[in-house]
């Protein structure tokens, strides 16, 4: 899907940065603010961390991009889609999308505990296969 149209579906102007952002984060599938800004600065560079720091908020307030908080690192962003969780490799730190349908884990915990939940974040750590062999 064109950058543009994705970003036109959210009802946010496709300006030269946000189509950049878009574009990285289809790429890259998970990226953290410094490699995105790097990356960006590189193609535009008059950009400042904070108009980056805008444009990922106004991303994420449209549910365009979702935020991945993986303990003890920081924060990468990724294109919002289906419902799934991540693994991440303690060793390499790649960080991959597993299918996951949270239903049934929402449905228990608003059960047990009375909350009004509706969001589920899970990342699993461990070791990827790649570095199993090393």
């Amino acid at each position: 899907m064109k950058h543009e149209h994705i970003l036109k579906q959210h009802h946010l102007k496709a300006t030269p940065q946000r189509i950049a952002i878009v574009e990285l984060m289809q790429r890259e599938g998970h990226i953290s603010i410094d490699d995105l800004y790097g990356a960006i600065r590189d193609k535009f560079s008059s950009i400042s961390l904070a108009t980056l720091y805008k444009n990922i908020h106004t991303m994420i307030n449209v549910s365009l991009i979702r935020e991945v908080k993986i303990p003890g690192q920081k924060t990468k962003y990724e294109i919002e889609k289906e419902a799934h969780a991540h693994v991440m490799c303690k060793m390499c730190g790649e960080l991959k999308d597993v299918p996951f349908n949270p239903s049934g884990l929402i449905k228990e915990t608003i059960e047990v505990s009375q909350y009004s939940a509706d969001e589920v974040a899970i990342v699993i750590s461990g070791v990827c296969p790649a570095c199993q062999k090393k």
